[in-house]
């Protein structure tokens, strides 16, 4: 057995698939776990209000396939972010984050990505800052509360797009359910502007590293890069990673209409892998 888990993101299936069959999906490409995706539009935000019987159903088809949802992928917050100017949307922001604990705590899901964006659509300020820390510390309060870890995404925008960066709100929060859960392409391309290497970017977080996304980029471009066509090197960042003791990867990557999508997802998992086994045996 692998001392690690290699989870398979929701959005490299086409939406149109049942809860069961993104699972059976996943289990057929050779993934341990699905992330469920939360992101900023009306449909995906909706979750957050399933009734019981949807959640029953999500938990039956866990149970009857053998593949859980390890973790949510929370990017709602870049419609509804912590540090947004409007108080209304703020009150919003908030109650996206509690909902989304609950649901992982219902789910028995384990973390929750967070985007790493003050603001998305405004203009950041100190203000929008100090708001989104404000915002932090209560989630954190409310991820203790229910026992639900949180890991920042490293993002494509300034503000949060380096470990190093993250950890400085990690450590202002300074909360055992706030760490890191950094993306290989984006400090990949971080790390061209800033210089160093993404895994000296990932040793900044050491001990506060929640899991790694593992996706592909090239310099400039953040998604939509095909595993092994970029610039990303899988085997430092899985390395760095086992070695500062990280056990869960996700593989990043996105459905296309018209492909063979479950090829696509079986390639994924053979090229992670590879690295992955590479660094697990070292």
């Amino acid at each position: 057995m692998r001392s690690y888990l290699l989870g398979l993101y929701e959005k490299s299936m086409p939406g149109t698939l049942s809860w069961k069959e993104k699972l059976e999906a996943a289990k057929a490409a050779g993934f341990d776990y699905v992330e469920m995706s939360i992101d900023e539009t009306d449909a995906k935000l909706a979750r957050l209000d399933m009734s019981e019987a949807e959640i029953e159903e999500i938990k039956a088809a866990m149970k009857g396939t053998g593949v859980p949802f390890g973790s949510i992928c929370l990017s709602g917050h870049r419609r509804f972010p912590l540090g947004a100017t409007k108080a209304e949307d703020r009150a919003r922001s908030m109650e996206i984050m509690e909902k989304a604990i609950i649901l992982a705590a219902k789910l028995g899901i384990r973390t929750i990505q967070l985007a790493g964006y003050d603001v998305y659509y405004e203009e950041g300020s100190e203000q929008t800052r100090a708001d989104f820390i404000e915002g932090l510390k209560k989630s954190a309060l409310l991820a203790a509360k229910y026992g639900v870890q949180m890991g920042f995404e490293t993002m494509e925008t300034p503000f949060m797009d380096t470990t190093e960066k993250a950890m400085e709100y990690v450590k202002l929060v300074d909360s055992p359910y706030l760490g890191v859960y950094p993306d290989s392409g984006n400090i990949t391309n971080a790390k061209l502007i800033y210089g160093g290497t993404p895994s000296e970017d990932l040793q900044t977080g050491k001990g506060h590293l929640v899991a790694v996304h593992l996706k592909e980029t090239v310099p400039g471009k953040y998604r939509e890069i095909p595993f092994g066509t970029g610039h990303v090197d899988f085997q430092a960042i899985a390395d760095t990673a086992f070695a500062l003791g990280v056990r869960r990867f996700v593989g990043e990557f996105w459905y296309k209409e018209g492909t063979d999508w479950a090829k696509i997802q079986k390639e994924a998992n053979d090229f992670l892998r590879g690295y992955l086994d590479k660094a697990e045996a070292k």
